[in-house]
């Protein structure tokens, strides 16, 4: 083999190594757009999933308000009930204890007690 055919074998084999890597950059410049563009719509898609998780926050934080005050205007109502059957409910025990002491034998000695008894009393003519 002379050298001239050795040149030239080793060009026919540079020749196609630089075409095989044109090849491979063509192809990674295509891997590379559609990475790009899978990346711009992922981007996209991020910000409509981030609004609405910001819309359902912020909605979520609305109904936890209005329940929120829902319940404190319950409990101030049943607090307002409360007080007001507890109120009734001494009233009552006064009643009956006021009972109790009048129907029993000492309340009935201390009312007689208050009660003044009639007195004869004769006119003695003149």
């Amino acid at each position: 083999m002379n050298s001239e055919q050795v040149n030239t074998a080793i060009l026919e084999r540079l020749e196609k190594v630089v075409e095989s890597l044109q090849d491979n950059s063509v192809k990674m410049g295509q891997l590379l757009a559609v990475h790009n563009e899978k990346l711009t719509k992922q981007d996209e898609i991020d910000t409509v999933l981030f609004e609405k998780v910001d819309d359902l926050r912020r909605i979520t934080s609305e109904e936890t308000t209005k329940i929120k005050e829902g319940c404190e205007r319950d409990i101030r109502m049943i607090d307002a009930r409360l007080r007001s059957i507890e109120k009734k409910m001494w009233s009552i025990a006064g009643a009956l204890t006021i009972i109790s002491v009048a129907v029993s034998p000492i309340g009935n000695k201390i009312f007689t007690s208050l009660t003044s008894q009639p007195t004869n009393a004769m006119v003695v003519p003149k």
